[in-house]
């Protein structure tokens, strides 16, 4: 299985040998939305585009539906044409997040059928780090489109119904990607609840990186999630965050692991908590 990872000498590598690349920036912050495009902008991978969370990786909001709904598949499929993508395209997310916002796209990518795509292991940072080259401003559209093809998912989504009858008769695990205190309830800063799905665990998607910004050996992540798991199948868990983005991580950080096949609930958090009807769990 080829590594959902690609290093910043491989990437240069693949375009000095005339591989068909597609580079694309998806550095985002969460309490500045237009953050994302300023650092895309002042700075990024030789012609790299960039696609926004909010307005190309979401669709629309209806207050019920979490922070950042999965957007159109069709519309999706549509910008990656835009921006030249044919079905033999390999398509590099990176970001200057530690793949926080990278993976997402990843797994949109995989969601519309797309399995050549990767992940700049390290980010930009990583780039630099390898005494590559930065570009500024802002790289416009190809003229001539791609034939991207929607083709099927090859990957799983599971909604709030699905894990609302899980409670009841547990059968899977479900895995919560946010920081520890927000998990635990006590340190809610981007929605109106706090706490976790009751019999949800805690895996912080940071965790899966070293110090240097990198993810973890295959084998480091593959024992760290398998204690997570406590025995449980991969394919019998559900990844979920605040908001359906840094879950991806974790499903991300699974793959390079050889833990494929787990499921991600794309409302999370967010969209959880909406219904008052839903039960809410503090603490540990």
């Amino acid at each position: 299985m080829p590594s959902p990872l690609i290093t910043a000498t491989e990437l240069q590598d693949l375009r000095a040998a005339g591989r068909r690349v597609v580079i694309v920036d998806c550095s985002f912050d969460l309490a500045n939305p237009a953050a994302g495009r300023e650092i895309y902008q002042q700075s990024h991978l030789p012609g790299a585009f960039y696609l926004h969370l909010d307005n190309e990786l979401s669709g629309p909001k209806t207050g019920a539906n979490g922070r950042h709904p999965l957007p159109d598949p069709e519309l999706l499929v549509a910008r990656l044409r835009a921006l030249g993508v044919d079905d033999e395209t390999l398509v590099v997310a990176y970001d200057a997040h530690g793949a926080m916002f990278a993976a997402r796209l990843w797994w949109l990518l995989r969601w519309v059928g797309h399995g050549a795509v990767a992940v700049l292991d390290g980010g930009k940072a990583a780039w630099l780090a390898a005494g590559l080259p930065l570009d500024q401003g802002t790289t416009p559209d190809p003229e001539a489109g791609g034939n991207l093809t929607r083709r099927a998912s090859l990957v799983r989504t599971v909604d709030a119904g699905a894990l609302l009858a899980n409670l009841d008769q547990p059968a899977v695990l479900v895995v919560d990607a946010r920081a520890p205190d927000r998990f635990r309830g006590e340190n809610e800063t981007l929605d109106p609840v706090g706490g976790h799905i009751p019999g949800a665990v805690n895996r912080f998607f940071k965790d899966n990186l070293a110090e240097d910004g990198r993810f973890k050996p295959a084998g480091q992540l593959r024992a760290e999630f398998g204690n997570v798991f406590a025995g449980q199948p991969a394919a019998q868990t559900v990844m979920q965050c605040g908001s359906g983005v840094t879950a991806c991580h974790n499903l991300l950080a699974m793959e390079v692991a050889g833990l494929g096949d787990a499921a991600l609930y794309p409302g999370s958090w967010s969209e959880w908590c909406a219904d008052p009807r839903r039960p809410v769990a503090t603490g540990n």
